[in-house]
């Protein structure tokens, strides 16, 4: 496990970049501009710092270029995951001191991907990786929670992208296949087609909500014995939840939750 320090002043990619590296068993602390993130890695000293470049106040390049200034942080790997994407921002970035530049926006996968090779030697710069042209493996997802047995499909469904990049970004790494649908229409559209072991969804949706999606399922000859789990941050009332029970979820969990709460309990209804 690693101290990694995130830098980032955008609320969405702030948490979905804490999601997923600790779903990947990390530890992560936050700031959200330049100055208290200086002010974290001095304090802290973290394995990794990961900072965007456009922030307000001290911009990314500043804290690069003060990190690696201070003989207590000058080797700690920089890592910038940025929206500064355009030709010469990456050779900028280096020069500035950062040791890497991956662009926004997020992909869970890539963003593993390309922090792995700054996580296998905590505190210390790795050196540069063969001109292959091959980009680097993602760090191991630890085997407890990784899926049960391969080749399982899961269907998320939620009509907010955020919150589908949250959960692509925890399960596709854990070794799930997943489809995902903005609704329960057309969740139900794929179900018809695709074969799932799985379904998480939200409960409240604009284009068919959690409930009927369910319902829908549980009356099926062919779907009704589908595990269903509701994963939602905002019917989190004990009436909501006493409904989905009552139709037949197999789960009814509660955002936030911790990335390893939800692939056991994932898991456990999967049979593994």
């Amino acid at each position: 496990m690693a101290r990694i320090l995130v830098i980032e002043d955008h609320p969405t990619n702030l948490e979905l970049m804490s999601y997923l590296l600790q779903a990947w068993g990390h530890e992560v602390d936050t700031a959200i501009d330049g100055l208290q993130g200086l002010e974290r890695a001095s304090a802290q000293l973290p394995d990794l710092v990961v900072c965007d470049i456009g922030l307000p106040g001290m911009d990314g390049y500043e804290v690069a270029r003060r990190l690696k200034a201070e003989p207590a942080t000058a080797r700690v790997p920089l890592v910038a995951v940025t929206a500064y994407a355009m030709v010469g921002d990456q050779e900028k970035a280096l020069r500035a001191g950062f040791d890497a530049h991956v662009p926004k926006p997020i992909e869970p996968v890539a963003l593993m991907a390309a922090l792995a090779p700054f996580l296998s030697a905590p505190g210390s710069v790795p050196s540069p990786a063969p001109a292959t042209g091959a980009p680097p493996a993602p760090a191991k997802m630890p085997v407890h929670l990784c899926a049960p047995r391969p080749g399982l499909t899961l269907l998320l469904v939620d009509d907010t992208a955020a919150n589908l990049d949250f959960k692509l970004g925890l399960l596709e790494p854990a070794g799930y296949a997943v489809h995902t649908a903005a609704g329960g229409h057309e969740a139900l559209a794929i179900l018809q087609r695709q074969r799932v072991d799985l379904v998480v969804s939200d409960v409240m949706m604009d284009r068919g909500s959690g409930f009927d999606l369910l319902a829908a399922v549980r009356s099926s000859p062919t779907l009704h014995a589908l595990p269903f789990v509701f994963l939602t941050a905002t019917a989190r009332d004990e009436a909501s939840r006493q409904r989905g029970l009552a139709l037949g979820a197999d789960d009814y969990l509660l955002r936030p939750i911790e990335p390893e709460v939800l692939l056991a309990a994932l898991r456990l209804h999967l049979g593994g």
